[in-house]
């Protein structure tokens, strides 16, 4: 029997009390999550910037019902606890943060994320005090959602042009103050960074891996304090890239040869079963 939302809650929690670190990854449709669930990941993540890739857009320019209309899907398609990017849950006002936290919980999701980067270049961060209250609203609702919801808070400082560790550092802090559960800064620059946000905190940090020179093995993150590690987009992209290569040998050399290495399709169909 599939479990409920809220065995999947409790579950995913436990993930995030246990030693060590998890894995999360992310993948882009019901069929990759099909595959990450048969491989035997405990839990997965929805990518903003999967998300719109499916929908083909840019990250960014997915409305909130998209979003949850493809984060539903990928709850529907496994029996495990999945967790959503929800960007800066689609709203100013934490009124609305709120409103797409409950949104979330109805469709069967026990986690989410909301973020501090407003999406507009000419003020491209909340400031620190309405962020935090953004990330009130949204932990209110996760508790009042009937769901043990877990609430994750994104600074995104350093993949939005303001590389500041000690601002980072205050407003993750800000952010655990006002009840969420899990803390991210996406785009830390090296372990060391990684060390001194862990030690900053006392609740988990979700290390978001994905960044070309900036993302380490899990041994390494687990060692610097970090208790879970999503992927980003990049699994869409590594997915994209074996797109792009193949079709372009069918394009420019008219051969097949990436048919010879590509897993057989008995093999994939197990994952779907």
């Amino acid at each position: 029997m599939p479990a409920s939302q809220v065995e999947k809650a409790e579950r995913f929690r436990e993930l995030h009390r246990r030693a060590g670190a998890f894995v999360m990854p992310n993948p882009w449709d019901a069929g990759s999550a099909r595959v990450l669930a048969g491989l035997g990941f405990e839990a997965l993540a929805t990518s903003s910037g999967a998300c719109a890739g499916t929908l083909g857009r840019r990250d960014g320019a997915v409305t909130r019902e998209e979003a949850l209309a493809h984060a539903r899907a990928i709850v529907e398609a496994v029996d495990l606890p999945v967790s959503a990017d929800l960007e800066r849950c689609f709203a100013d006002e934490p009124a609305g943060v709120a409103e797409t936290i409950r949104l979330a919980a109805s469709i069967g999701l026990v986690g989410g994320s909301v973020e501090d980067a407003t999406g507009r270049p000419e003020r491209p961060f909340y400031g620190m005090e309405e962020a935090a209250a953004r990330v009130q609203a949204a932990a209110e609702a996760a508790h009042g959602s009937g769901v043990p919801f877990v609430l994750t808070a994104r600074a995104e400082n350093f993949i939005r042009g303001n590389p500041d560790l000690d601002d980072t550092i205050a407003r993750l802090r800000a952010y655990e103050a006002a009840g969420a559960e899990v803390l991210m800064a996406p785009g830390l620059p090296d372990l060391e960074a990684v060390r001194v946000v862990c030690a900053a905190l006392s609740r988990p940090f979700n290390f978001m891996a994905g960044i070309k020179g900036k993302s380490f093995p899990v041994a390494e993150l687990a060692a610097a304090g970090v208790k879970r590690v999503s992927l980003a987009t990049s699994l869409y992209r590594a997915a994209m890239s074996g797109l792009v290569e193949a079709a372009r040998e069918v394009k420019e050399r008219g051969s097949f040869g990436y048919i010879e290495t590509s897993l057989p399709t008995p093999e994939i169909n197990r994952f779907m079963q």
